[in-house]
């Protein structure tokens, strides 16, 4: 090999815990960012792309940041509560203390300052927690169906399978600096509960003739033109499932816009491509990665008889203690008011958990907790105890979930957390999602009822509102919701009692409000809601405010937000990218699939030269730039660009690998690449000292000095040669 892959994962636990995910060497050298940024050394845009690779992110408030920390499917141990808790109370400057539980199962920690950032992520670390990749343009916390492991309706206990995926994919080169954020979901069942309808990969167990397998859902996405998810294979074998994942996220990395952060999620690929063409070529991706990890060790998990007759949970939390598959055990439910839990829920959890013998609790899509693996026998002690500690189980009327808009988010453009609580109840018991802004972090377009904040100009005047949205459901057999109007948020209430009394009123018995939303005449809810969307000039004094606001509504301008991280530097996109083919060309060249390894070499070599044109070019413009696929015409364009005898050495490895025919002379010839590689990233940072691609040059295999040829003329030897 021409090198040491040191992103081979390591192998699964047999427990099924994430205490591996964390790195601790990796905090210290975060840390010591942390102190460069603070000393004036590091820029601060190249200092924003480090913390968001650590999951720290910026705040309204100046000064202090919010940690995001990853829960892979939700699960959680007594320990961790205890971690996360102790992170709350001694760093948190927050008027009122709390994680916060979000729609994508992780857990936010906010209004933290700096400097004490690192000490945070160590005891989280300690507890086997990370916050690596919870931000920035990456393979992000990955989620599953809230009762996983447990349903009787599953087919297998997908949390085997999440958490090989999640520590695959955890700084594998592929997906540390691609065009936008990825989120991927888990199911156990074709009920798909972890919603994959609406994320940019789902995961959804299935049978095909009695073969064990998953069906991959593709291109969904909320936010900015919301979409659902298209098919892209209804079968993709157990043992397949890693490279299949693989496939759409390399399709993301080399294809999605780089240029334009609003068309840069995976949905406008499937968009620009159409359905069909992104399926084709996923298929030549998924075969590609397939054959790479032919040699690598597969999870199986138990597969079990589904009882397809069974109640799906859906996509959050139970909303009463629901029966698992295990006999005479239920997951029991806890409700945590707009996913706020303080400490001392936390701490309390963690000591009722300890005192009945119980080792997981749940994060949910719905802000809330599920205790697993609860005896019959105890239920009616764990629920006393619940309530002991302020928490307890769902009430009628309290789905109500709200990200953390204008609180904290420098996103949000209304208090969603301030309106949330004031609409409990006032649709019966439906579940109504609030979002501060149109990115739609909690989910509206999934909601029975979803809302989320804009600000509208009437009769000169700024007027903040809610658009919302009806009829989401996005499960197996769901469609995202249909578009309603817009509402002044000092209406919002009234509207949403009224749609309420509209679905009590004409729904059929037992009709879901899915169906009576879908029923309905296009022009029903705006006419339903005329009079509450009308707003004449006498009217603005009664509608200038948000819900908690003390003087007229503005939109704070703090600039973009930073879930897509900063401007890209495409110089690492492009190290990270060789990185994985030279993984693939490693697999290949270990199996004797000779052509395939060098087309790899070959794609490593194109891509770094690609890198060092756009760098040294005097005008780059990523817009307008100059794409050349010949690694001669690259070597060409990069002469007297490039320092040091890189070009040349270029022109030379380009025909080393065309030469050699032997297997061992292409072991030279790749070892040559990565020396290349290595000597390439050097001179990019003697460029630019703040570029962070370490992680993505090659580590030199022990091997006897390498030589090759160069064309007559070329400049003399470089670091690869003895």
């Amino acid at each position: 090999m021409g090198a040491t892959d040191r992103f081979e994962p390591p192998p699964p636990l047999a427990d099924g815990t994430s205490r591996e995910l964390a790195d601790l060497a990796e905090i210290d050298r975060y840390a010591e960012a942390v102190a460069r940024f603070a000393g004036g050394a590091i820029p601060e845009d190249r200092f924003t792309a480090v913390r968001l690779q650590q999951g720290c992110y910026g705040q309204r408030q100046p000064g202090v940041h919010m940690l995001r920390v990853k829960v892979p499917g939700g699960r959680l141990a007594p320990a961790q509560l205890d971690a996360i808790a102790d992170v709350v109370a001694r760093h948190s400057r927050a008027e009122a203390p709390h994680a916060h539980v979000t729609t994508r199962e992780s857990i936010q920690i906010h209004s933290i300052p700096l400097g004490e950032t690192p000490e945070a992520m160590r005891r989280l670390a300690r507890a086997g927690l990370t916050t690596r990749e919870a931000c920035g343009h990456t393979v992000r916390n990955m989620t599953a169906c809230p009762m996983a492991g447990a349903c009787p309706k599953e087919r297998t206990d997908v949390n085997g399978h999440l958490m090989h995926a999640a520590r695959y994919f955890l700084r594998n080169p592929l997906n540390q600096q691609m065009p936008r954020k990825f989120k991927i979901s888990f199911s156990g069942c074709e009920s798909d509960c972890g919603q994959g309808l609406l994320h940019d990969l789902g995961v959804v167990a299935t049978r095909r003739e009695g073969e064990r397998g998953f069906r991959l859902l593709a291109g969904g996405g909320l936010g900015h033109k919301p979409r659902e998810a298209i098919v892209v294979a209804d079968f993709v074998p157990e043992a397949e499932l890693v490279p299949a994942m693989e496939a759409v996220i390399e399709l993301h990395n080399t294809h999605s816009d780089r240029s334009k952060r609003a068309k840069s999620r995976i949905k406008f690929l499937v968009e620009r491509f159409g359905e069909e063409g992104f399926r084709l070529r996923w298929r030549e991706a998924f075969a590609r990665a397939r054959a790479a990890h032919a040699s690598r060790t597969h999870y199986a998990g138990e597969w079990f008889a589904a009882s397809p007759a069974a109640a799906a949970p859906g996509p959050g939390a139970p909303r009463a203690p629901f029966p698992q598959r295990q006999p005479r055990q239920v997951a029991v439910p806890v409700a945590v008011a707009l996913g706020h839990a303080s400490p001392e829920n936390l701490t309390g959890l963690a000591v009722l958990m300890r005192r009945h013998g119980l080792d997981e609790v749940r994060t949910t899509q719905d802000q809330n907790f599920v205790l697993r693996n609860v005896p019959v026998q105890k239920l009616d002690l764990v629920i006393a105890g619940l309530d002991a500690i302020g928490l307890g189980l769902p009430r009628p009327g309290d789905d109500v979930v709200a990200c953390p808009g204008t609180s904290t988010c420098r996103l949000g453009i209304t208090s969603s957390q301030g309106l949330a609580p004031r609409l409990a109840g006032l649709a019966g018991d439906l579940r109504v999602r609030v979002s501060g802004c149109h990115n739609g972090c909690a989910q509206p377009e999934t909601g029975d009822i979803g809302l989320y904040g804009e600000g509208r100009r009437l009769h000169e005047r700024l007027v903040p509102h809610y658009q919302l949205y009806l009829g989401g459901d996005g499960t197996g057999g769901g469609r995202l919701a249909r578009k309603g109007p817009s509402v002044p948020v000092a209406r919002t209430e009234r509207a949403v009692a009224r749609v309420g009394e509209a679905y009590r009123a004409g729904a059929a018995a037992g009709e879901r409000f899915f169906d009576w939303v879908h029923r309905q005449e296009a022009a029903y809810f705006d006419a339903l809601l005329a009079d509450l969307v009308a707003v004449g000039a006498d009217d603005l004094p009664a509608v200038l405010r948000d819900v908690d606001g003390a003087s007229d509504f503005k939109v704070a301008q703090l600039g973009g937000g930073e879930c897509a991280g900063v401007s890209q530097v495409f110089i690492g996109a492009a190290f990270y990218a060789s990185a994985h083919e030279r993984r693939y060309r490693d697999a290949f060249h270990a199996q004797g699939r000779d052509d395939d390894a060098v087309a790899c070499a070959r794609a490593q070599l194109r891509l770094v030269a690609q890198g060092l044109h756009d760098l040294f070019d005097p005008a780059p413009s990523f817009r307008v730039r100059r794409v050349i696929h010949d690694l001669g015409a690259l070597a060409e364009a990069l002469g007297g660009r490039a320092p040091g005898a890189l070009a040349a050495d270029l022109a030379a490895l380009a025909d080393a690998l065309a030469r050699e025919a032997q297997a061992r002379g292409r072991a030279a010839a790749y070892a040559a690449i990565d020396a290349w590689v290595a000597e390439a990233a050097r001179a990019c940072v003697e460029r630019d000292p703040q570029l962070d691609i370490a992680a993505a040059i090659p580590v030199p295999a022990a091997a006897a000095p390498l030589r090759f040829v160069r064309r007559p003329g070329t400049a003399p030897a470089g670091a690869a040669v003895a």
